[in-house]
Order: structure tokens, then sequence, then C-alpha cells
């Protein structure tokens, strides 16, 4: 095992990034004893907001969110295992959904008083860590979740529907094959400078819309050339392995839930958020936005003020019942 490269000297170019003022670091051992890196902002007393980013990003990713919800809440971020400054296992077995699932229960397990709850945001990647958490943990989920926020993600037919290129419909398997091992393969290798440009735009393409700012483009590529290429490759594999034709079960989802997709994302099309709408058991909204992948970049007033709106409706809720 090894530690993650530090995120924040890598992406400083970004300007909302580079303003948030420092967390308070908590450090999470996660079951299997990977040290996981969480920061605390805004006041200590504030009702909670846990924040879990995507693949190839780290908890600044969240700048925009962190910035304007700090004002109110507390809010919790972190770095997933093989990501900005948490430790990067070596073992091709450290990565799973299990350990998806099981490092969200710790960071809400260590970040968490007894018996509170909070509101869990989750963008990408960070939205399959929350539902895989509600399938292994169903107990869990109404002891720390008041609701939770899914955004840009999906619950399974990960290569299905990526948008990398169109091809007519008897090939669309092949496609799949090819799509799957290209992203495990792309994951996974490292990054030479040579191929710094090419690599770039197609991390955008991805990534962001046509009409995001350039500085957007420029930031998700800088995280994700920081992502150690072992824990790129780890997730990478994890993903489109095991997001297939099954879905990640939704049924003990419970709590409110917020579904966020964009019109123009590639990587994870609205139609992978339509989904989770119509199954989620409590939905509370389902908002498309304008914009790539990465809405909470992309979009971020639009977001926050959704994700405001989402604790404003869970606590208000408490109060009443209490």
């Amino acid at each position: 095992m090894t530690s993650g490269p530090r995120s924040r000297s890598r992406v400083s170019s970004f300007a909302p990034a580079q303003s948030l003022p420092s967390g308070r670091a908590v450090e999470v051992r996660s079951r299997d004893g990977i040290r996981l890196h969480a920061e605390v902002f805004g006041r200590e007393d504030g009702y909670p907001i846990v924040l879990a980013h995507g693949i190839t990003c780290a908890l600044r990713v969240w700048a925009h969110q962190i910035a304007d919800l700090s004002r109110d809440y507390r809010v919790i971020a972190f770095d997933h295992r093989g990501h900005g400054r948490s430790a990067v296992p070596v073992r091709r077995g450290a990565y799973s959904l299990d350990h998806l699932a099981a490092d969200l229960d710790s960071v809400l397990e260590t970040t968490l008083a007894p018996g509170e709850r909070a509101v869990i945001a989750g963008h990408s990647m960070g939205g399959i860590a929350i539902t895989s958490w509600a399938e292994r943990y169903s107990e869990r989920v109404t002891e720390r979740a008041d609701g939770v926020a899914l955004i840009n993600t999906t619950t399974g037919d990960l290569l299905r529907n990526v948008k990398l290129l169109p091809v007519p419909a008897p090939l669309a398997n092949v496609r799949v094959r090819t799509a799957g091992t290209f992203l495990k393969t792309f994951g996974a290798a490292p990054l030479p400078r040579a191929i710094h440009g090419p690599n770039q735009r197609f991390v955008s393409m991805l990534a962001v819309g046509r009409d995001a700012d350039p500085a957007i483009a420029s930031f998700v590529h800088e995280l994700f050339a920081a992502t150690s290429p072992v824990g790129r490759g780890g997730w990478a594999r994890t993903l489109v392995d095991h997001l297939g034709p099954r879905h990640i079960e939704l049924h003990n989802l419970v709590v409110p839930t917020l579904v966020i997709g964009s019109q123009k994302d590639r990587l994870l099309p609205l139609t992978s958020s339509r989904r989770i709408a119509e199954a989620a058991p409590n939905l509370r909204d389902f908002v498309e936005l304008a914009g790539g992948h990465c809405a909470i970049l992309e979009r971020p007033d639009e977001v926050n003020r959704h994700l405001r709106g989402l604790v404003e409706s869970v606590t208000a809720e408490r109060r009443i019942s209490s």
C-alpha cells in the first residue's frame, strides 16, 4: 500500500479550488485498514452534508459546493481510495463495489456523531458508492441518512449507455466489449507528456459539455492526471466489470432522494438518471440540467440550489416529526 499523490498542489490553477479555505483533516480507516482522507468545512455544529466524488477526481472537485454550502452547513468531503490524499492499494482485490460501500460507511461512522444523520450527495462514482452502500447496509440507511442526492450517476448498463462512438444496432454488443476493454486500459495507463493534448481532449469530451468553460475541462484533466494509474485502473476495472446488465438494487434507499442528470452527458447519459428516478422508492425530485457530465462544475449554482432545497426539506420534516 502506498500513499496517493497530493492533488491540492497539482490542481491549484482552478480558481474555485485554489480559493477554498483549508478544511479540518480527518483520517478515516476503512474496514480493511486502508487510510482514507476526509476534510470538514464550515461550522462544527452545522447540519452535515457528506460529498462523495467521481472516478479520477478528488474532494476538491466539489469546490463550488464546499464554498457555498459550508457557509451554513458542516460539509464533509473525502477522497476515495486510490484518489487524492487517500492511500492507493496495490492489490487488484482491493477495489470493488463492496469496498466502495464499506469506505463510505467508514467515513460516515468516523465523521458523524453517534445517532447523527446527514444528507449524502454523490457525483458519478460517488453516486454508485451511495447506492452500493444502501444495497449492502440496509439497516444503516435510516440511521445515517436523512436524504441522498445522486448526480450524473448510474446503477448499471454502464457501457451500453456511454457515448464513445455511435454504431449500428447489430454491432451494439461489439461496441460494449470494445468500450470496456478501452476504458480499463485507458484508466490504468501512465500519462506520458507527449500525449497530454490528445489525452486532455478525450477526458474533456467524456467529462464536460462542449460549452463548458475551458478552465473546467483543464481542471478535470489535471485531477485525472494527478490520480494514480493504479487507483484509476482499479476503479475502471471494477465499474466496467460489475455495472453490466444487473443494476444495483434501490429498494433499500428509502430516504428522500434527489436525482440530477445532464442533457449532454456523454459518460452517463440522461437515460441513466431517468432510470434511477423511476426506480427510487422515495424520489423527492428529478432535475434535468444543461451541460455535460460534471454538473457540479458546469452548473454549480443550480446544483447547490437543489442540494440546499433537499437539506431544507428533510430538516423541516425532522422538526415537524419531533
